[in-house]
């Protein structure tokens, strides 16, 4: 079963490991630190996390990662964009997938929001599939839009409406 709940103490030494694996965090933001220490645990679970709507995300019980819908600010206030990431073990199982259609859901339901977006690193193929299976839709493509570790790439834009 896949829960989405807030963030507990008891989460910290799975966050740690999880943005400690590269495999996870290659096509995340560079303003994740890298390695990712237990202060930078605490201050997410403590501060960080409060921001928007952000939850863990829970598989039978476990924690598995994390997903959030932050909103914009000023005329972008009805739009927002979601982000997220999954411990490697969890990765193929359509976890993610049922973790964005339940943060949505979410978001609609309980906020003034209209659109929620995602921007995708161009190699991210997995995460591609995930956003248009909770029907998302492709608007735009970046040319060169991220730099990332000495590397462009294109910014795969995915939106959905409320």
């Amino acid at each position: 079963m896949i829960v989405l709940r807030e963030f507990k103490a008891q989460d910290a030494p799975f966050i740690i490991s999880t943005l400690n694996d590269e495999h996870v965090t290659r096509y995340l933001s560079s303003k994740i630190p890298f390695p990712y220490t237990q202060a930078d645990a605490n201050w997410w679970i403590n501060q960080g996390s409060k921001n928007g709507l952000v939850k863990a995300i829970e598989v039978n019980g476990q924690f598995a990662g994390c997903i959030g819908v932050t909103p914009g600010e000023f005329e972008y206030n009805r739009s927002a964009e979601i982000g997220y990431w999954l411990n490697k073990a969890y990765w193929g199982q359509g976890i993610i997938t049922h973790a964005i259609d339940l943060i949505c859901n979410e978001a609609f339901i309980n906020s003034h929001l209209n659109r929620i977006f995602g921007a995708v690193f161009s190699d991210n193929v997995a995460s591609m599939k995930a956003l248009t299976k909770s029907g998302f839709k492709q608007e735009a493509v970046l040319k060169q839009a991220i730099y990332k570790n000495g590397q462009f790439y294109c910014s795969h834009i995915f939106s959905k409406l409320k």
